[in-house]
């Protein structure tokens, strides 16, 4: 293919070439010359351009197909507007040759079609400048036209179309004779060819303008003739035509001058809606002619006319546009409501039409109000409609208006009525139950109307349905009243004998409505339905028949009505409510079946006695019974299933079924894929909601409320807007239907080979229509019963049962209707499926070749080919290879019947289904496949759209097959890849949309194999301009819904890989685009998120409307954070678009009057009216989308760049590069936008905005405000916070807005952003507000909801008052730390707002009322968390804020709040100290006005009194229990604020004695919660709860250290005189120091501790390091929560002994000596200027903890103790010492330091056994030898801490050992001179040691010490001159010398004299020292007073001279 991409075409190649290839081959040059011809220069293109010319031309002769010719006339066109033009005369005379020729073979008709085409796209590119010779041009074409075929009319029409647009108003001569011609083409028999007319005349009246004026009339009746059996796609375009011209007759008022000589008649609104209302009601018959059928009566209008003309206004009010319809609204509903009314009789004579009308009428209201206008302007036509049904009643306002027409006479009106309530109680949910009031109330007052009763019943269940779509439900209660309500109605029916059948239908109708709420509700008023169940029906045969002889017509229709309702309230109880259909309920609902359907064989009888007046309700009972027992189980009517088979087959095949109705019978029983197949009305389009009644047939009604207006209540079919049941006659066919699949499929064998033959015979003995039916019905009830056995893997049975069916199905597959044939070719492969025998598989498929080898009728053709499909789709690639072949072969064949398009779009169909089966087996058929596939696209007729389609998808199918092998680079691969994208390119352009449809979809798949070969500009831009083609201005899109939904999921799809650029392709699209492809999403400016957002507010489709959410999510997800700026401002100017900015500035009034200085919300409020705002009034949902954007935006900004958190940072980088941009700097237009969605009117659109405030304040609350230090960037906003809350705390917002302000309301004082007390008053206050609201309990509060709702209203309030008095409690613990005072802003201390203590002050007052009800919620919280099994035990009535009929609801609430109150409630616990503190709480501890049980020990009034001490154990208990019950069994859902907020109430609890004792004497609890703290550090990662979990454990330790304490001490006092031996042992180990698992604490804290250090320190465990002992690991440095956690389990460890008895410490000591030992030995890195890494200082100080011990000294366990000490020391000392030869990196100081803490911490018998204390002065020595300053500082430090030793025993071996070589270190000073400080340092050192010594010394050695150290110490001094010129370190030093010298002078008097009169040449030394310091001193006096040694400050005061 690469040879083809050149200018001229490559003739050599092109001449070697197969047939196929070459039409592949120059499809493929043009595709590409058309791209290069754009890009090459002019004159490159005139140098070739006469070769081109002819080249392009001798391909006119070649009979190019269809999307050739097409390509060929655009490049011609592009040729000459680019070169020259002088040729172009002689290419159109060729062209008008061509037409002329006289050749009317087949094979010259391309060439004939290319011409025209040719001519077409000429006349386009080149418009004025031919105009000389255009009327040649058109009148040739239109002579051809006359003997044209429909392939050659639809090309010409559409070549006119063109001519038309390129010549504009210059082609006006020849404007008439193109209007006649396309008028007849308009109602030509082809469609395609209509719609190309449609389109011509489209065209034509842009010029034309007697179209528009004189000719208006003819136009119209022409269009409703065109109408007459159009198809889908006709009435799309001609609706637009007849739309688009009677706008413009409307608009152009005001002609152009050179038009006014025409006599131009104007036309006013009234005569444009006269003439679409006549094509409404009149069709298309014209005028007067009608008026004779009419008076006959006959006459009714078509329903495609119908369908077509409400298309037609939909797209004239749309052109005319929503200000347009704004103005004229009243006008045009008054005569669209016209249309309907009574003052056209005949158009609703009949009741189908009349249904039809309405929803015609209903659809026209919608598409235009719902479609074009905003939310302010549709309520305006709301109240216009109520005005409209207001001047037929007199009443005001809509509710009323709704309300006062419930009464009506006519049923359909009442149930529009009520069906409207439903509406409106869904929009808004707060009227809801004052709607349901007012009905039930009405409804109990007229009792005694008929009207009244029916009308107010369904009003009821229409809005019990309603409950479903308002989360916050209705109040309980409600239903107890409906079940009443029904009940008295039912028991009344037989009183009033005008009122029977009315009350007996209410009163089930709201039984029936009532089930729908669901098992919560109906579980407490079962017991009363079924009893009326029991009641309805006789109780046996007998009764049956006694009352068969009894009663007249008006009874049974009486007691019809009855049975059908309690049918239906039964089949409402088991479809909603399954979760009660126990056993027990079960056996109580059957005992009524056998009646009923012993009722129903008995029907027909009843009949004959009692007259036709029965006929429907007998239906209605039918159908009822059915739709029950198709939802029970048919074990449970297992005796009936005979009887009720024998019914269904007489229903099935009855004699009096007049109507066909396979459009709703069969599509349920086909394959969804299939359907594509047959009419597009079976598919999803906009119109669907009309298009639907086209599909029954004229004489059929189509569905509407009052054929069944049970339906009201039931769940809203997806996607309806309406309920729409359709007649009974037919419902009760399609679920007998149903029904007949289920039991034919449990009956016996016999039976059912009985039943399939009769069934059989029935079809065969009908005759004519009637067959039809019968066959219908029996094929469907067939195909059912095949279903049904297939998915529930049954079988068919023994072999007999096989022809009949086979004979039925082979029938269906011969049947005229294609619905039928498609039921039966799915019905043909579920046989082979359920027969499961591959011989009889094998025999149907050659069934299918000799069917398909033989017929030679489209029928038998299209049906086996299909049936060929199906059998592979179930049974697909297991089946043989030559079978796949044979099937492939004649599906071939099939494809290329050119005479019968239908055989080919079946044929190929089916082929894509046996590719999809076939999967991989398929390779070997890919290549002919595809090029079978390409030539068909190439070939047939772009007027067989649907063979097209059938082509998509086998193309589809044959890429999924190929799959990722698409990405290959071999020349096969690389063909067939080549091969794909041109038919994906032949499909692109195909005219049809839902051809564009299936090559998106298959574009997309390539996409998904080899994104590398599909380019992407080009598919993008292709799907911009079908979402933004401006053709129908409905919906701003394409018209087809499924090509939008193609071209979303294709969107979607590409964003998830390249978001970006397909945002850059969009953009460029609109840059180089012409002007008028943009329409109001202008690309340009919002970008193609923009224009997908517009899409999303105007879209109603699901589907569509997700995926564009997905689209735009991806789109946010990879772009939000480069593009900020572009995104906030999309948010912003949606949010802002329609913002109700009046509710804002009342918002600001308000606060005015409060007296607050200037608010800053008043700045929100201003804007500038002039800007206009690229969106227009978008809707509630659009707006919530674009909120939760904002949210999202924020997220993504989180793992970016921390400068979008950070103002100081983000204002630098953006001063560096102005195109930097975050977030932090757009906080304003944050907080605006939050404000707005807070404040809005829609509850929706307020949650989303608090919770967008919510993310904010959280984000950003704790960013500095670089200008004023001090203070955060969001305390500017506070007043902006504090009015977007406080619409949220008036009395009538609902419950969950007020819940979620009350979270921010939290966040906010929690946040810490404002310190001002005063200022956070405001906040605090709307809490404050809402804590009295809720005191009163679940009473007072409104009635309005659910009583969980309340609930959840009060327990938001309660935890957000907990999270502010954690917050305070926490901020008042860190104020008191002593460090922290200097925190507080000294400005602030002398304004004296802040206090630390301030805002625990604002919960204080508070906090008695705050404790009662925490208490009481928690309380609450632990009764809801018990096991089922205790559920009797529960108070009846409910805790203190649930109701016990909605605690299932209520629990959620109580999960989602619990733990901050918990944490709050300990706090509080804590601060009282556990002491009760109110004197009246001893009795009603926890009650309140509601006063809940006591701790379930009955309620307070009988209960006694408590002691304070019972009081505050069952509170302990209480959290505990909570606490515990939470941990130990967490939910995979468990957030971690409640984990970590249940730990610190556990930490809280634990801070107070009282509690800690409770722990301590109860040692089973307390291992319980180690265990359950053990869990927890297993179970959940994050370090900040394992380091919660710690301190808990760490804390029990000490509550279990307390107890044994004071068991200790209260022995002793008790046991004073009694000799000590005699005491008994406390602590864990008694007397046998053995520790039992699972008994033991301290065990349990071992365990935990352990888990602890070997997850952060794997090589702890010896049993993971392979040998025991040490092993040689280089030591590691931990991260830091590693070492914290480290660190607080070593501290727990060294706690443990005291816990112990002096038996026990021994079993844990070497346990825990082994892990602190390990931890240091583990983690002793050397770190830079010797500090110790924080674990090695934690095990350090656990050491010391451990060696001081009480229990190494007591006399039980002191020996083992010091073996033990012993062995731990040799073990650090052997650490040194390198192992395996190999040296360890260990640091030196740790180690010493862990030495010297054993010699100084343990009793000396530990250290001075000989061996060990040699060992460890060796170490010191060779330290002491490392020339490491640092070391040998730590070292002179550390030794100098064990010289001072008091036992002689220990210190003096260092002494003796040590001294010498120190003296020697110091005495070398004088020669090697200090450089630095460090070295300086540790001669200081040194120097203290010896002076430490001198002080120890005996007082006969200490004069040598002293002598020693006189020296060392003179020599350090320096005379004048030195002094002067000495280092600073050498000044340093000889003033340190000087000033020891002046104290040990004094204190060794007589040593110094006699050292210094031994050594003259010292005393002269030290003597000029004094002299010269004497003098520094006084000069120095005046400048300082001390002078500087390093570290300290210390004045040298001169003493006298002791010389």
């Amino acid at each position: 293919m690469e040879l083809a991409h050149s200018l001229l075409l490559n003739e050599e190649a092109y001449n070697q070439l197969g047939e196929v290839q070459k039409a592949e081959f120059i499809f493929d040059w043009l595709r590409y010359l058309e791209k290069l011809l754009l890009a090459t220069s002019r004159n490159d293109v005139k140098e070739k351009q006469k070769t081109l010319v002819e080249q392009l031309l001798s391909l006119l002769n070649s009979s190019p197909g269809p999307p050739t010719r097409k390509l060929l006339a655009k490049n011609l066109g592009v040729l000459y507007s680019i070169g020259d033009t002088f040729s172009v005369y002689e290419t159109i005379d060729k062209c008008n040759d061509l037409i002329r020729s006289k050749d009317d073979s087949p094979s010259y008709l391309p060439t004939k079609l290319a011409a025209v085409v040719c001519l077409g796209s000429l006349y386009k590119k080149l418009g004025r400048m031919l105009v000389n010779t255009f009327t040649d041009t058109v009148g040739n074409i239109l002579k051809a036209m006359k003997s044209a075929e429909s392939q050659g009319r639809y090309e010409i029409m559409l070549s006119l179309q063109n001519i038309l647009n390129g010549l504009g108003a210059a082609a006006t001569p020849c404007h008439r004779d193109v209007y006649k011609a396309a008028k007849s083409c308009l109602t030509d028999r082809s469609m395609a060819v209509r719609c190309a007319a449609a389109k011509c005349l489209l065209e034509l009246q842009k010029e034309a303008i007697f179209m528009w004026s004189t000719d208006l009339d003819s136009v119209a009746t022409l269009c409703f003739k065109s109408f007459e059996g159009s198809n889908y796609d006709v009435r799309i375009s001609v609706s637009k035509l007849l739309g688009t011209v009677l706008a413009k007759a409307i608009i152009s008022k005001h002609p152009g001058a050179a038009v006014s000589r025409q006599s131009i008649r104007r036309v006013s609104l009234e005569e444009v809606l006269e003439l679409l209302g006549t094509g409404f009601l009149r069709g298309s018959s014209g005028f007067l002619r009608a008026s004779g059928d009419m008076l006959k009566g006959t006459s009714s209008v078509s329903r495609d006319v119908r369908v077509g003309v409400t298309q037609a206004y939909v797209v004239f009010v749309s052109t005319l546009g929503g200000t347009w319809l704004e103005k004229n609204f009243a006008a045009f509903l008054s005569h669209i409501l016209s249309l309907v009314s009574q003052s056209h009789p005949k158009a609703t004579q009949t009741q189908p039409d009349a249904v039809c009308g309405r929803r015609c009428v209903s659809f026209i209201l919608r598409a235009t109000i719902g479609g074009l206008l905003g939310e302010k302007a549709q309520i305006a036509a709301a109240k216009d409609i109520c005005q409209a049904i207001w001047k037929l009643k007199k009443v005001v306002g809509i509710l009323d208006s709704v309300i006062s027409v419930i009464q009506h006479p006519s049923i359909s009106v009442r149930l529009a009525a009520a069906w409207c309530l439903h509406c409106i109680a869904v929009a808004l949910p707060s009227y809801l139950t004052p709607l349901l009031d007012r009905c039930l109330e009405r409804l109990t007052v007229l009792k005694s109307s008929p009207e009244a009763v029916t009308g107010f019943s369904f009003a009821v269940a229409a809005l019990l349905g309603a409950v479903k779509h308002c989360p916050l439900g209705i109040p309980h209660g409600k239903g107890k009243i409906i079940m009443t309500l029904a009940e008295d109605l039912l028991c009344s029916a037989v009183q009033n004998s005008r009122l029977s059948a009315q009350r007996t239908q209410a009163g089930w109708l709201l039984i029936a409505a009532l089930m729908t709420l669901g098992p919560a509700v109906v579980s407490h008023h079962l017991a009363r339905v079924l009893l009326l169940w029991k009641c309805v029906f006789p109780v046996s045969s007998k009764d049956l028949e006694t009352e068969k002889s009894r009663g007249d017509s008006f009874t049974w229709q009486v007691t019809l009505e009855g049975r059908a309702g309690a049918l239906c309230a039964i089949k409402s109880f088991v479809s909603h409510c399954g979760d009660l259909l126990t056993e027990e309920v079960i056996q109580r609902l059957l005992p009524p079946l056998p009646c009923a359907v012993n009722l129903l064989t008995q029907l027909s009888s009843v009949l004959k006695t009692y007259g036709s007046t029965l006929k429907t309700p007998s239906v209605v009972y039918r159908q009822r019974l059915y739709e029950l027992l198709i939802l029970l189980p048919p074990e449970t009517y297992e005796g009936n299933l005979c009887a009720v088979l024998k019914e269904l087959a007489a229903d099935l095949t009855a004699s009096d079924i007049q109507v066909a109705a396979s459009a709703f019978l069969l599509p349920p029983l086909c394959h969804q894929d299939d359907l594509v197949i047959l009419s597009p009305l079976l598919q999803e389009t906009d119109h669907r909601f009309i298009e639907e009644q086209l599909l029954l047939g004229n004489g059929i009604a189509c569905g509407s409320l009052e054929y069944d207006p049970y339906s009201i209540y039931e769940k809203d079919v997806e996607g309806d807007s309406v309920p729409k049941p359709l007649p009974p006659i037919l419902s009760v066919i399609s679920s007998a239907v149903k029904l007949f699949g289920v039991v034919c499929a449990h009956v016996g064998e016999a039976q059912r080979l009985f039943i399939l033959e009769q069934l059989l015979d029935s079809v065969k003995h009908s005759k004519g229509a009637r067959q039809q039916i019968v066959q219908l019905h029996v094929v469907s009830s067939l195909s059912s019963f095949l279903k049904y056995l297939a998915i529930s893997k049954g079988n068919l049975g023994p072999e007999e049962m096989r022809r009949p069916a086979l004979a039925l199905v082979m029938g269906a597959l011969e049947s005229p209707n294609p619905l039928l044939r498609c039921a039966a070719a799915e019905a043909w492969a579920r046989l082979a499926q359920v027969v499961d025998d591959g011989a009889f598989t094998a025999a149907l498929a050659q069934v299918s070749f000799d069917k398909l080898k033989s017929a030679r009728d489209v029928v038998t053709r299209t049906g086996y080919s299909l049936a060929l499909g199906s059998l592979h789709r179930y049974l697909g690639g297991i089946s043989s290879s030559q079978h796949l072949n044979s099937c492939v072969g004649i599906l071939y064949t099939l494809s290329q019947d050119t005479t019968s398009p239908d055989v080919q779009t079946w044929a190929l169909h089916s082929l894509s289904l046996i590719i999809d089966s076939a999967g991989p087996l398929y390779h070997m058929q890919v290549e002919p496949t595809l090029s079978l596939i390409i030539m068909l696209l190439l070939n047939v007729p772009p007027t067989h759209a649907e063979v097209h389609q059938s082509l998509g998808r086998c193309l589809n199918a044959l890429i999924t097959t190929l799959g990722p092998e698409l990405q290959g680079n071999s020349t096969s691969i690389s063909t067939l890849r080549t091969s794909c994208l041109l038919g994906c390119a032949v499909m692109q352009d195909n005219p049809d949309c839902l051809v564009q449809a299936q090559a998106i979809s298959c574009l997309q798949q390539l996409h998904m194999f080899a994104p590398r070969h599909v380019n992407l500009s080009n598919l993008v831009s292709c799907l911009c301009e079908i979402l933004l083609d401006n053709s129908v201005l409905v919906n701003l899109c394409s018209p087809y819904l499924l090509l939008r939904r193609a071209v979303l999921a294709c969107l979607r799809q590409l964003v998830q890989r390249e978001a970006a650029e397909v945002s850059e392709h969009a953009v460029m699209l609109a840059k180089d685009s012409r002007e008028e492809l943009t329409p109001d999403a202008n690309i340009r400016e919002v970008g193609l998120e923009g224009a997908l957002l517009t899409l999303l507010d105007k879209e109603t489709d699901q589907k569509l409307c997700h995926d564009i959410k997905e689209t735009l999510n991806h789109m946010l997800t990879s772009m939000a954070v480069d593009k900020l700026s572009f995104w906030l401002k999309l948010c912003k100017d949606v949010l802002a678009a329609s913002a109700d900015f009046t509710t804002v500035t009342c918002v600001d009034t308000m606060q005015e009057e409060e007296g607050d200085k200037g608010d800053d919300a008043s700045v929100l409020t201003t804007r500038n009216d002039d800007k206009s705002y690229p969106y227009t009034n978008p809707r509630w949902a659009t707006r919530v989308f674009a909120a939760e954007c904002v949210c999202r935006i924020i997220n993504q900004c989180e793992n970016a760049h921390s400068a979008h958190f950070d103002i100081a940072l983000a204002q630098e980088m953006k001063k560096r590069d102005s195109r930097n941009d975050f977030l932090v700097l757009h906080l304003a237009d944050l907080i605006r936008m939050a404000f707005m969605a807070a404040t809005d009117h829609s509850d929706q659109l307020r949650l989303s905005g608090l919770e967008t405030l919510l993310v904010v304040i959280r984000r950003f609350a704790a960013i500095p405000e670089p200008e004023f230090p001090g203070h955060v960037i969001l305390e500017q906003y506070q007043a902006n916070v504090g009015a977007a809350l406080r619409p949220a705390f008036t009395s009538e917002t609902p419950p969950d807005v007020t819940a979620k302000a009350c979270q921010v309301c939290s966040a906010w004082i929690a946040s810490g952003v404002v310190s001002d007390l005063n200022d956070l008053r405001r906040v605090h206050q709307l809490l404050v507000s809402s804590l009295t609201k809720i005191q009163a309990g679940k009473e007072a509060l409104s009635h309005l909801y659910n009583e969980s709702a309340s609930t959840m209203e009060i327990l938001a309030v309660l935890k957000a008052w907990a999270e502010v008095y954690v917050i305070a409690v926490e901020r008042h613990k860190s104020h008191r730390q002593p460090l922290k005072t200097t925190t507080c802003s000294e400005e602030s201390v002398r304004n004296g707002s802040y206090s630390s203590d301030g805002l625990l002050d604002l919960v204080h007052t508070d906090l008695g009322t705050l404790s009662r009800l925490w208490l009481a919620a928690l309380q609450d919280f632990a009764l809801l968390t018990l096991p089922s099994e205790f559920a009797s035990q529960l108070p009846v009535e409910g805790g203190a804020f649930y109701t016990a009929e909605t605690s299932e609801n209520a629990k959620l609430h109580y999960y989602n709040s619990w733990a901050l109150i918990l944490h709050a409630t300990a706090l509080w616990l804590t601060s009282t100290g556990f002491v009760v503190a109110d004197p009246d709480e001893g009795a009603s501890h926890l009650s309140r006005p509601v006063t809940p049980t006591s701790m379930c020990q009955g309620s307070s009034s009988g209960a006694t009194v408590k002691s304070p001490e019972d009081v505050c154990t069952d509170r302990f208990h209480l959290i505990l229990g909570i606490s515990v019950e939470f941990l130990c069994s967490l939910r995979s859902d468990a957030t971690m604020e409640s984990i970590t907020a249940c730990l610190h109430a556990l930490q809280a609890l634990l801070d107070v004695p009282w509690p800690r004792s409770k722990i301590g004497s109860d040692q089973d609890l307390g291992i319980e919660l180690l265990n359950v703290l053990h869990r927890v550090i297993l179970t959940r990662e994050s370090p900040s709860i394992q380091l919660a979990s710690l301190e808990v454990v760490r804390q029990i330790i000490c509550a279990a250290q307390e107890h044994v304490k004071e068991k200790r001490r209260s022995a002793e006092v008790d046991d004073g005189a009694a000799e000590k031996e005699t005491l008994p042992e406390f602590g864990e180990g008694k007397d046998t120091g053995g520790l039992v698992p699972g008994k033991s604490l301290v065990f349990a804290t071992l365990e935990l501790c352990v888990c602890i250090l070997v997850r952060q320190l794997p090589e702890l465990n010896p049993k993971l390091t392979g040998s025991p002992g040490v092993k040689a690991t280089k030591p590691q440095v931990l991260s830091e929560d590693g070492s914290r956690l480290v660190s607080a389990a070593l501290v727990i460890l060294s706690e443990l002994p005291a816990v112990c008895s002096p038996e026990g410490s021994i079993s844990i000591l070497p346990t825990i000596l082994y892990l602190t030992i390990g931890v240091l030995r583990e983690t002793a890195v050397k770190l830079p200027g010797g500090q110790l890494s924080s674990t090695v200082a934690a095990s350090l100080q656990a050491l010391k903890g451990i060696l001081s011990s009480p229990m190494a000294r007591a006399e039980k366990s002191h020996t083992a103790w010091t073996d033990l000490l012993r062995s731990a020391l040799t073990t650090i000392l052997d650490c040194w010492d390198p192992v395996d030869g190999t040296h360890q990196e260990l640091d030196e100081i740790s180690l010493l330091t862990a030495i010297t803490v054993f010699i100084l911490s343990t009793s000396p018998e530990v250290t001075t056994i000989p061996c060990l204390q040699k060992r460890c002065i060796e170490k010191f020595k060779a330290t002491l030898e490392i020339k490491d300053p640092v070391v040998q500082i730590k070292t002179y430090q550390l030794l100098l801490s064990i010289f001072q030793y008091p036992n002689p025993a220990v210190s003096y071996p260092y002494i003796y050992s040590l001294v010498s070589s120190i003296v020697e270190k110091l005495q070398e000073i004088d020669k090697r001179k200090p450089e630095d400080t460090t070295e300086l340092q540790i001669f200081q050192e040194g120097i203290k040691v010896l002076e430490a010594l001198v002080a120890i010394a005996e007082e006969q050695h200490r004069s040598q010490l002293v002598a020693c150290l006189l020296p060392i110490l003179i020599s350090f001094l320096l005379d004048d001159n030195a002094l002067g010129s000495a280092t600073s370190v050498m000044k340093n030093l000889h003033d340190f010398a000087l000033q020891n010298l002046m104290q040990i002078g004094p204190q060794y008097s007589s040593v110094f004299k006699n050292v210094m009169a031994s050594s003259p040449a010292l005393k002269a030394r030290l003597e000029a020292a004094i002299k010269g310091n004497q003098e520094n001193v006084k000069v120095k006096i005046p400048t300082s007073k001390h002078t500087k040694n390093p570290g300290k400050n210390v004045s040298i005061q001169l003493k006298t001279n002791f010389l």
